[in-house]
This record gives structure tokens, sequence and C-alpha cells, in this order.
């Protein structure tokens, strides 16, 4: 049986990936998407934002592995068969990297460094009063694995940190809620909202100006998530009236941002290029690969998708 790397890579990510997987899984038959045929004895797929119907036609497909820790494109692909097994990346290296991000955007928030940086294109010297880590609450959205990591390491830098999720959970360190009800008592006392949520049909457009407008004046947003747990229109409005200070964005509904996008140019707004916890080849390909034998052994893949829930 072989494996299908079905994936959107260009020829840089191709280098680096195929390199990688092939010491993960020596000895295993690896083949690219677009070089097998409609039956070809395929038992397990890795995928990244696959092309579509690229799993269609392998009768003996039996476990697919995202390379990615995001499963909602997947999920929203007909093609892909519902019936097979599918597991997220997870991956501590990425863990790390995207709670480095989430502390990075929190202290760029507290201590103005943002305001800082438009002095500085304004040639503008002035200071402003020094605020206190423990004086800003900090509220992160969506606890799983990354979630969970990002709280705590702005915990552990000394920031008042709440944890909120759809369905309860227990974090060392930081105070925890669940539920809708919850959500608005969160989202109004926080001075800095942190995103990473799940994209499910339930938090899509999730900051829309209904949940804009229940955020403490003058908070600002981190989405870290998805571009498609916010309205654009809504939070742009939102900025230009003052309710919010400021937004860093990561992922965006369209990506890359087109050019004429407002958030590129508007002066609240820091726009990364979905880097926030890029997918590290030396690590995800050997955790992609121990699932792999996981499979092959008949014992129960890690990080398996609920797809009823969405991730």
């Amino acid at each position: 049986m072989a494996i299908l790397v079905a994936t959107d890579f260009n020829d840089d990510e191709w280098a680096a990936w195929w390199p990688a997987l092939e010491a993960a899984l020596p000895g295993e038959q690896l083949l690219r998407s677009g070089t097998v045929e409609q039956g070809s004895p395929i038992d397990v797929a890795l995928v990244a934002n696959p092309p579509i119907s690229a799993l269609q036609g392998l009768p003996q497909l039996r476990f697919i592995q995202s390379l990615w820790a995001g499963v909602d494109r997947l999920l929203l692909d007909a093609s892909v068969p519902v019936h097979v097994p599918l597991a997220r990346m997870v991956d501590p290296a990425m863990n790390t990297a995207m709670a480095e991000t989430a502390l990075w955007a929190v202290i760029a928030q507290h201590r103005g460094f943002f305001k800082y940086a438009s002095q500085q294109r304004a040639a503008q010297w002035q200071q402003h009063a020094p605020v206190r880590a423990d004086e800003i609450d900090v509220a992160v959205l969506g606890l799983g694995q990354m979630g969970r990591a990002a709280a705590q390491t702005i915990a552990r830098h000394g920031y008042r940190v709440s944890g909120w999720s759809a369905n309860p959970a227990v974090v060392e360190g930081v105070a925890t809620s669940s539920g809708d009800a919850a959500l608005h008592a969160v989202l109004a006392a926080a001075h800095i909202v942190v995103n990473l949520l799940p994209l499910t049909p339930a938090t899509r457009a999730l900051f829309g100006a209904k949940t804009l407008a229940q955020m403490r004046a003058g908070a600002s947003l981190v989405n870290l998530a998805r571009g498609a747990h916010v309205v654009d229109a809504d939070l742009i409005a939102a900025l230009d009236r003052g309710r919010l200070q400021h937004a860093v964005l990561d992922v965006f509904a369209t990506e890359p941002l087109p050019a004429d996008h407002p958030y590129w140019r508007h002066p609240r707004v820091t726009v990364l290029p979905h880097v926030a916890a890029q997918t590290d080849p030396r690590s995800a390909a050997l955790i992609a690969a121990n699932n792999v034998r996981v499979f092959r052994a008949g014992r129960v893949p890690a990080n398996l998708v609920d797809r009823t829930r969405g991730y």
C-alpha cells in the first residue's frame, strides 16, 4: 500500500516537506497528488489544503492525516470521504510558536508599542504613562492545545488571564469559563481578547457587530485563529469609531490579503501574513509518520477529528 501526499505546496514548500516526509517514513511509497490513477492502492493520505477531488477514487483509503492544525477547509470539502478517520496536526513546536505570538501581541498592546511605532512614522516623541501587567485583563478564547499554551504563557508573565471555551475546560493557572452565557462577561472584562477558537458553524463570523459591541470600550482584538471568525466591515467600523483600540490580525477571509484591502493601511490594524504558528516540517513530519505507524499497527491514531464538533 502507498501513501498519497495531497497538498497545495509551492516549490519551496515541497523542497522542505518531501525530504522530511521521506526521512520520517522510510520504506513507505510516497506519491504526490496528480500522479496517481483512480483505484490506486493507497490506504493513507497526508494532506495540506489538498486539491478538490484529490481524495476521490481511492477505494482503499482508510486514514487521512492533516499536516495543518486547522481542518475547517477539509470538513467543508464534500470530496473528502466522510467515513475515513481524519487526524489533525498537533505539534508542540506549533503550540510554542503560537504562545510566543500571542504573548508578543499582548505585550505590544500593553506597553503601547504599536502607538510608538505610529509616532516614529510621524517623528513624534511622546511618552505614555506606564501600566503594570497585573492591571491588564486578557481573555483567551479557545482552550485547545494552542489556546492552553497561549493562556498559560501570558499568565506566567503577570497578566490577569481568563480562558473561555464552548465546553468546560481546566487550565492550570488560568480562570476558565464556558458556554454562551459566560462569553459576554469575559468579553466585557478584557482589555485584550486573543482568539484561538476553532472555526465551526457556531464560531463563524463570531466577531461581528454584536460581539464587538460586547467588548470592553477601548479593548484590542488579536485574531490568530481563522479569518472567517471576523466580519471585516464590522471590525473596521468599531476601530474607526474608537470603540476598539487596535486589532492584530494574522488570518483573513481571503489569503493572501488583497493589496487594496483597508486593513493594510488602517492605523489601528497590525497585519501578519499568517505566520503566528507556521508548521515546521522537521517536527510535523515525524508526528504525522508516528500517527501513520499507529494506524498501520491497528491502533487508534492520535488527535482524530470529531466531525460533529468541527475539530
